[in-house]
């Protein structure tokens, strides 16, 4: 990728609603070549798809959880088991296996302290082995971004 395809990246991060001709204008190219390197994107898997970013509190789902898990064993029936349960789970926006401790990384959205304790109480605290459950609730969101740059010897810090 070079700079023109990470500006029509980031272009369409901030608004993928864009035109085409708007895009073209804003990465100094014309409506032609910035078509063909966006499809080119998209065939790539670099642009995996667009959608609308929704305010939580509009879906009363504006309290959010994160949540550390880690469970008494590691066979893959255990593991599958308990990936495939949460992931089914409509309050569960996000969900990553670690490595380390703890074993999981839960981000867990619902509509206020009751919800989230009745999602934990019938959900997570049912599923077999698991051990450790530690609830972060977040005070403040100072930061939140998909990354366009690539990080290297001139960007990091």
């Amino acid at each position: 990728m070079d700079a023109i395809d990470l500006a029509i990246v980031a272009e369409l991060e901030r608004d993928g609603r864009l035109t085409n001709v708007e895009l073209a204008q804003r990465v100094g190219l014309t409506a032609g070549p910035c078509l063909r390197r966006v499809q080119r994107l998209e065939a790539d898997g670099v642009i995996r798809g667009y959608r609308a970013v929704v305010d939580p509190a509009a879906l009363g789902r504006s309290f959010e959880v994160l949540v550390d898990l880690s469970l008494e064993a590691q066979d893959a029936r255990t593991v599958e088991q308990f990936e495939a349960t949460l992931a089914r789970a409509v309050e569960v926006v996000e969900l990553r296996r670690l490595f380390g401790s703890p074993d999981y990384f839960v981000r867990v959205a619902v509509a206020d302290l009751a919800a989230y304790e009745a999602f934990l109480s019938l959900h997570v605290m049912t599923l077999p082995r698991v051990k450790n459950v530690t609830s972060h609730f977040t005070m403040k969101t100072v930061k939140h971004a998909t990354p366009t740059e690539p990080v290297g010897p001139e960007t990091a810090q």
